[in-house]
């Protein structure tokens, strides 16, 4: 089948294709100066100190979890209580099971998509060491709110921006409000190595720890003076010391290299991607069948949530039968209630009051695409199947 409304599409042009002949050209294809020079210009555009790039968003979750359990001060132990919002993606919840926290859900507003920030104050307590704030479908949390409820308490916030890349709360970067924000630069994302993401952080010791546990928990990729081992003027030595139990999680040099080249068309891509948002804000916003995402700062805008309003009116699965016939491309909206999922038997969690909002996105809601070029004639589409559904 056509598909007239596609889910996602591809950034690449010839520019992307030649950064990839250099790295052939030059024969060497394991992380190396593209992928140094990308975490440079990185941190540059999101306004952090330090960026380590990885091979996926999934793996920028899972060693920025790790490193906060070998700081000198104020780590993360197995059995820590940390809070995490009722819908997100998989490996969002992955490292922390497998690190041995404890998880307590936490519903979402229906409207942000994001915490409800009544609930999140009240489950925060005594026992919690870490907050997981996830931006959701390029949506900043309310990083304001958020703060003061963890001012002076000793819990650390950790930012999943791997949906929301370019979003902006109080003219500052999302991905950058937590000890560390990680991003994933796949396929269908605000830009694709197409597989890849990064860790950015301003914490130097974080930084090293981050730089061993990337590749095998090693110390060849520290640099000399480093916050958390002496290296050796002993190279040969030096090469193979471990002195943490990492990963290889390492990128490729081509992902790098093509990391560059969607790094300048970025600015260019969040703009089409308001520019789309606002005609279909303008569109949907007063729309009798379905509600839409409402903006926290300046989002991104991965895509376009929709959550039927009156379930016992529309059915939300005859819906989408209808939206594929018509050649528009449909998903839940990301995971849904992720404690629905039959993975949950192997955590170790809580659910705080109640996830009822989480649960009624689960049953009514869905998204389409949202993508880097202009797209009001697919707008236009999407709105006219959906208002002809009675």
């Amino acid at each position: 089948m056509e598909h007239k409304y596609k889910l996602s599409s591809s950034t690449w042009d010839e520019k992307e294709i030649n950064a990839i002949q250099k790295v052939i050209d030059s024969g060497f294809y394991s992380m190396g100066q593209y992928v140094n020079e990308f975490e440079e210009k990185f941190s540059k555009y999101i306004g952090s100190k330090y960026s380590v790039m990885v091979n996926s968003g999934s793996s920028a979750n899972l060693i920025g979890i790790a490193s906060l359990f070998f700081t000198k001060k104020n780590n993360l132990r197995r059995g820590d209580e940390v809070i995490v919002p009722a819908v997100s993606w998989s490996t969002t919840y992955s490292p922390l099971q497998q690190y041995g926290l404890k998880l307590k859900f936490v519903d979402i507003d229906l409207n942000t998509l994001n915490y409800d920030l009544d609930q999140l104050e009240s489950a925060i307590s005594d026992k919690t060491r870490l907050i997981v704030a996830v931006n959701l479908l390029g949506n900043p949390n309310d990083f304001n709110r958020i703060n003061k409820l963890i001012h002076s308490r000793n819990i650390i916030l950790f930012e999943d921006n791997c949906e929301s890349l370019g979003a902006e709360f109080k003219n500052e970067k999302a991905g950058t409000f937590g000890k560390i924000g990680t991003f994933s630069s796949f396929f269908s994302h605000h830009i694709s190595t197409m597989e890849g993401g990064l860790i950015s952080t301003d914490d130097e010791e974080i930084y090293n720890i981050l730089l061993s546990i990337r590749a095998h928990g090693w110390t060849r990729n520290l640099p000399n003076n480093n916050l958390i081992h002496k290296k050796s003027s002993n190279e040969f030595y030096e090469q193979f010391r471990f002195i943490l139990p990492g990963y290889n999680v390492r990128p490729l040099e081509m992902s790098g290299a093509i990391g560059l080249e969607q790094l300048i068309k970025l600015p260019e891509f969040i703009k089409n991607r308001r520019n789309n948002a606002t005609f279909f804000s303008q569109k949907f916003k007063n729309n009798d069948i379905v509600m839409i995402q409402k903006e926290i700062g300046k989002s991104s805008w991965f895509g376009f949530s929709l959550i039927i309003k009156d379930a016992t009116k529309y059915n939300r699965d005859l819906l989408i039968k209808i939206l594929n016939k018509e050649g528009i491309e449909t998903r839940p909206i990301v995971t849904g209630n992720f404690l629905k999922n039959p993975v949950i038997k192997y955590y170790n969690y809580e659910v705080h009051n109640n996830v009822d909002n989480s649960e009624y996105l689960d049953n009514n809601g869905f998204f389409v695409g949202n993508h880097h070029y202009p797209m009001k004639e697919q707008i236009d589409y999407l709105y006219s199947v959906i208002n002809s559904i009675k």
